[in-house]
């Protein structure tokens, strides 16, 4: 498989070292100044979730008339990050390793203040249906993926500083995000500004803790991750499924959010916890493998629908699937569609594909940075 991702994996980096790794995000149309300028609707949630909804959705990319600044995204450089230490790793270039400095810096520059611990959101504000966040007000899923971004740069390439910036992630989840409580099970929230309880974003931070917990050894680390993982897998499905979330307006069942979930219970076992899962991992794997993929490897968002085919769920799948034997013919299709369809010649990698059409817009957190995050996850893959 190296030699097959490898073309387009030179093609990728050659877009994004242009771009100087700045770019548009699906969710940054309320950093429109045109927007901003309007107190009627930058006041009213209704208007926010609108307006992000028609730049989001719109095959043509109106920010520049908009006045939407290109920026970069935390989770998007954890990403990037992610996928130099991989290359550092399997290279041993040395120039890699400059890449990795300058990402730490990055990253360090972008945590937002105030908090118990290292923490990381997003350089847009974002509104949704539960809740509205002003820009860089850290949430459980940037600051764990980032988290994890961190502790596998220590692992492959001993930087010592990786480490510390990941170590202080665990008194932001521990320390400022609200629970919701059940019995002795527990469910982080979102956001220190929300109480709302989602469970890829719950399984991402306890999957963080019990990684950390091997550095800290923190007794309170290990029960509160274990205490999380049972809340979410009491709410597995009788399919092997979970609902996004337990809201009614929440209850849906799509690609990426499902294939977190599996990397969150992976991590564990990984780490030696959560064995008593194994039946209902294996289940999940299956309606997993089983629901999201047309013949062809095509990645379905939803589970009960075909469009749109988004470059999130073939990423997060290629992620996953470079971690699971016996899966290979699957991992294989879902490659083969994903750079035959999703990759424009100049390098950038497409948003989605639906019915009648293709969203071309080159968003750099939500397509670059996974796509290479996938690409270079597959070539580990080839070495372990």
């Amino acid at each position: 498989m190296l030699e097959i991702v490898i073309p387009f994996i030179e093609r990728l980096l050659g877009y994004c070292k242009s771009e100087n790794w700045e770019g548009y995000d699906p969710f940054d149309g309320l950093n429109s100044c045109m927007f901003q300028s309007l107190p009627i609707l930058k006041n009213s949630n209704i208007a926010r979730i609108i307006f992000l909804q028609l730049n989001k959705k719109s095959p043509v990319n109106f920010r520049r008339v908009l006045g939407v600044p290109r920026g970069r995204n935390p989770k998007g450089l954890g990403l990037f990050l992610w996928s130099y230490a991989k290359l550092f790793r399997l290279t041993g270039n040395s120039e890699y390793l400059e890449k990795i400095d300058s990402f730490l810096d990055l990253i360090e520059k972008l945590k937002s203040g105030g908090y118990s611990g290292n923490c990381w959101g997003y350089n847009f504000d974002w509104q949704s249906r539960a809740f509205f966040l002003p820009k860089f007000t850290p949430t459980i899923v940037n600051s764990s993926f980032i988290g994890h971004a961190l502790l596998d740069t220590y692992q492959l390439t001993s930087k010592e500083r990786a480490l510390e910036m990941a170590l202080p992630i665990s008194r932001f989840i521990l320390k400022d995000l609200n629970r919701k409580e059940d019995s002795w099970r527990i469910c982080f929230g979102y956001s220190p500004l929300d109480k709302v309880f989602v469970h890829n974003a719950n399984l991402l931070g306890s999957s963080l803790l019990i990684r950390l917990y091997k550095f800290i050894q923190e007794e309170e680390l290990k029960e509160v991750a274990l205490a999380s993982l049972a809340y979410s897998m009491d709410r597995q499905r009788e399919d092997g499924s979970w609902y996004y979330a337990e809201t009614d307006y929440q209850r849906w069942i799509d690609s990426f959010h499902t294939g977190f979930n599996l990397q969150s219970v992976l991590y564990f076992m990984e780490e030696g916890f959560g064995l008593e899962y194994g039946a209902a991992f294996n289940k999940a794997v299956k309606f997993y493998a089983d629901s999201f993929f047309l013949k062809n490897g095509a990645p379905k968002y939803y589970n009960d629908r075909t469009y749109p085919l988004d470059i999130h769920s073939a990423a997060q799948a290629l992620v996953f699937f470079s971690r699971r034997k016996g899966y290979e013919d699957l991992k294989q299709k879902i490659l083969r569609w994903t750079l035959d369809n999703m990759q424009d010649r100049r390098g950038f990698f497409y948003y989605q594909k639906n019915r009648f059409y293709t969203n071309k817009i080159p968003y750099m957190r939500w397509s670059q940075a996974w796509a290479l995050h996938a690409l270079t996850s597959l070539m580990m893959s080839d070495e372990s």
